[in-house]
Formats: C-alpha cells, sequence, structure tokens
C-alpha cells in the first residue's frame, strides 16, 4: 500500500505547482494559478481574483496588517489558508446608503463605518466566517496571510489573470 504525505503550504512556503492530466488530455486544455503564489506576489489587502464562474469569483487577498473595511449587498465567506487573521465586524445602520442593493461584489468603505460594532472572529488555518450582508468588516493580520474570499466579481475584485495562470 502507497503512503502519502499532505503538505500544507503558506504564503511563505509554497511550490508553484504544475497540472497532472489524466486520461489523454492535452494539458493546454487548463489554466490554473496558486492562491499562495497569488498572495505572495500580491499588494498588502489587495484582492486577486483566481477562479471565477459566471459573476461568482474567488479570490486570493494578501491579509496584511489592517485592511480598509469593505461591505457587499450579499453575503460572502473568507477562510484563513495558513496564518490566523482576525475579521472585524460593524452592523451597518443604512447597508443601502454605503453600497447599492443591486450592486455586485465587495466595496471599499471611505473611512470607518457608522454603526454598531458586531464583534470579531478569530480564523486559523481552515476556518470559515462568513461576512454577512448588512455588515462591514475588515482584517487584521500581525503576519502577511493567505485568505480566500468567495463573492461576486466586483469593484475591488483585481484581475491579473496573465499574471498569475499557467499551463
Amino acid at each position: 500500500m502507497s503512503q502519502y504525505t499532505t503538505d500544507f503550504a503558506q504564503i511563505d512556503e509554497y511550490d508553484s505547482g504544475g497540472i497532472t492530466v489524466i486520461s489523454q488530455d492535452n494539458p493546454k486544455n487548463y489554466v490554473f494559478s496558486n492562491m499562495y503564489e497569488v498572495a505572495a506576489k500580491s499588494g498588502a489587502n489587495e484582492r486577486v481574483a483566481v477562479a471565477k464562474n459566471f459573476e461568482y469569483a474567488i479570490e486570493s487577498m494578501r491579509a496584511e496588517g489592517t485592511s480598509p473595511w469593505y461591505t457587499a449587498a450579499h453575503d460572502e465567506f473568507a477562510v484563513a489558508m495558513d496564518y490566523p487573521v482576525t475579521v472585524e465586524f460593524v452592523k451597518l445602520d443604512d447597508p443601502d446608503a454605503v453600497v447599492d442593493p443591486e450592486s455586485e461584489g465587495a466595496h471599499l468603505i471611505d473611512g470607518d463605518p457608522v454603526g454598531e460594532k458586531m464583534g470579531y472572529v478569530k480564523l486559523s488555518r481552515g476556518h470559515m466566517a462568513m461576512l454577512p450582508v448588512g455588515s462591514a468588516y475588515r482584517f487584521v493580520a500581525n503576519k502577511a496571510a493567505t485568505v480566500m474570499i468567495q463573492t461576486i466579481d466586483g469593484p475591488v475584485t483585481q484581475h491579473k489573470w496573465a499574471q498569475f495562470c499557467k499551463q
């Protein structure tokens, strides 16, 4: 029986990777990126799309220091992929005044959000937090960390396909 070892990547230690094609397909039919590499080469708190399906996007974010405040007119989810990250929340007094309820994706909030503090969630590797509609949130990381965000493609989503995608 073969023995397998699981290797966990992180923003400061990852293999760029490759693709293994099964069957008789051509590797040129596939593109991929490495979320840790994307985070490692991104600016602090930059959110870069690493996957897209219609309007839905998976972003890789380099959480570093304290991010700006964000909000969205829909729920989002964040997963800590390597190092600890804290997500702070504020319940917005008037969410519709901050972001159009018909808009898609995350939006930056100018300055501090107006509303009641809701608390925070401390995430470690593999932990997920819901980023609920009607709230503002920001990420706090003492060390550069990789965060995967499930969202809808929007104004803060960066598209750097040519820089990061490989075949």
